[in-house]
C-alpha cells in the first residue's frame, strides 16, 4: 500500500521545537527526525508493512531582508539571524534527502513592524507606554503565502490519480478539511498526525484516523490547538505567519 507523508514545515518546526528546545537551531537534526517520524508511519500496529511513495516538506524561504528598527534606528540583516540560517541548513538538507519533495512557497513583498501580544495586551491595558518599548520589543510582521495551497493541491492530486492509497498528514490546520474530505471519498485512507497537539475538532472528524509518531513534549500532555494564525516558535522572532 503506497504511502505519502505530507509534513507541514511551520508546524512540525513548532513542535520539534517543544519536543526538543535544546535542538532549537539544530538543522541536521531537525531534517533527520522529519524523516524518521514520516517513515514511522510505514509500520502502523497490527497492520501490514506500508511503502513509501514520497515524504513532501512544505515551507518557506526565510526572510532575508535588511530592515530598520523604527525604535533604535539600526539595520538588522536577517539574512545572518539564527533563524534564517536554520531554516537555509534545513532546506538545503531535505533536497538531499532521497524520496523527499521540498515545496516552497513565499513571504508577502511587503513587510512591517510588529509586537508581539504580550506587549500589545500591555499597551491596550494602559500598563504600558508607547515610550516604554524597546528595539528588542519588535519584529518584523511578515506572511507564508502558497504553503496551504500546495497541501491542498497535493493532497489531491494523490487522490484523484490514485497514486497512494494512504495519506498521512503531519499538521493541525482545519484548512486542510476540504482536501482531506475529497481524498476519503476517492477511497484513500486519510491519518492525521498532530505531533501530541489538541486539533481542531472540525478536523479530526473528516480523518480516518489519528496517530503521533514523535515523543511527547515534556511538560506539554495537555497543548491548546493549533490555529492558522499564531505564530510558531519557528517563526517568532521574524514574525512569520501561516497563510
Amino acid at each position: 500500500m503506497p504511502t505519502a507523508v505530507l509534513i507541514d514545515g511551520g508546524y512540525f518546526i513548532k513542535r520539534f521545537r517543544r519536543i526538543e528546545p535544546h535542538n532549537c537551531y539544530d538543522a541536521g537534526r531537525a531534517a533527520e527526525l522529519a524523516h524518521r517520524w514520516a517513515l514511522a508511519h510505514l509500520t502502523p500496529p497490527s497492520e501490514e508493512t506500508r511503502s513509501l511513495y514520497r515524504i513532501f516538506f512544505y515551507d518557506c524561504p526565510p526572510l532575508t531582508k535588511k530592515m530598520h528598527n523604527p525604535i533604535s534606528g539600526q539595520c538588522v540583516d536577517f539574512a545572518k539571524s539564527a533563524e534564517a540560517v536554520f531554516r537555509t541548513e534545513l532546506h538545503d538538507r531535505l533536497r538531499h534527502m532521497r524520496k523527499v519533495a521540498l515545496r516552497l512557497g513565499h513571504l508577502t513583498e511587503l513587510s512591517s513592524w510588529t509586537a508581539s501580544s504580550r506587549v500589545l495586551e500591555g499597551l491596550l491595558k494602559g500598563r504600558m507606554q508607547f515610550g516604554d518599548l524597546t528595539a528588542e520589543d519588535l519584529y518584523p510582521n511578515v506572511r507564508q503565502k502558497g504553503v496551504d495551497m500546495r497541501i491542498g493541491i497535493d493532497i489531491s492530486s494523490l487522490a484523484l490519480k490514485r497514486q497512494v492509497r494512504q495519506i498521512v498528514l503531519m499538521a493541525g490546520d482545519a484548512d486542510f478539511i476540504p482536501a482531506a474530505k475529497l481524498a476519503r471519498r476517492e477511497g484513500v485512507d486519510f491519518i492525521l498526525d498532530p505531533m501530541w497537539s489538541s486539533t481542531p475538532k472540525g478536523l479530526i472528524e473528516h480523518v480516518d484516523g489519528m496517530r503521533s509518531v514523535c515523543p511527547r513534549p515534556v511538560g506539554h500532555a495537555q497543548e491548546p490547538a493549533h490555529e492558522k494564525k499564531d505564530r510558531t516558535p519557528a517563526n517568532a522572532a521574524l514574525g512569520i505567519a501561516g497563510g
